[in-house]
């Protein structure tokens, strides 16, 4: 194993082991769930924003390392970030592990999980979090 696929394997078990962000929301602008049927990886994404901001994003769910890595490394990004750029920073994630593009560099830690893109029963699991995120922005553009 390369030092780049060990600094990579860390990573996602230290974010796997020790979520951040894990824990329900009191005042939650949008909680959506998304659920795996095909391993079971469930998550509920609850997500905080004022004029159009993300101010707080925690999540709450069980799964494998890849779904729970991938959603603590994903609400530490898009916090203060846009709605407009949160969905900005998705498509770059899924064109990482869905097409097999290089990570952008917005993307942070969640390079990480580039190999996703090369195991394609694990890219649900990866994206579990994307998902959830892309429907509680599309509830937030809905609400009144």
């Amino acid at each position: 194993m390369s030092l780049l696929e060990e600094l990579y394997r860390e990573t996602i078990m230290q974010h796997a082991q020790r979520p951040h962000n894990f824990g329900s929301l009191e005042g939650a602008t949008v909680k959506v769930g998304g659920h795996n049927p095909s391993c079971g990886d469930q998550i509920e994404l609850y997500l905080k924003v004022e004029d159009g901001r993300i101010v707080e994003a925690r999540f709450t769910g069980h799964g494998c390392a890849i779904s729970q890595s991938s959603a603590s490394m994903m609400t530490d990004l898009i916090r203060g970030r846009t709605l407009t750029e949160a969905l900005e920073l998705k498509k770059k994630f899924k064109a990482m592990v869905v097409e097999g593009r290089p990570p952008a560099p917005e993307l942070g830690d969640l390079g990480a999980l580039q190999g996703v893109a090369k195991l394609p029963a694990r890219v649900k699991c990866a994206t579990l979090a994307w998902n959830a995120l892309e429907q509680a922005i599309g509830q937030i553009g809905e609400a009144p």
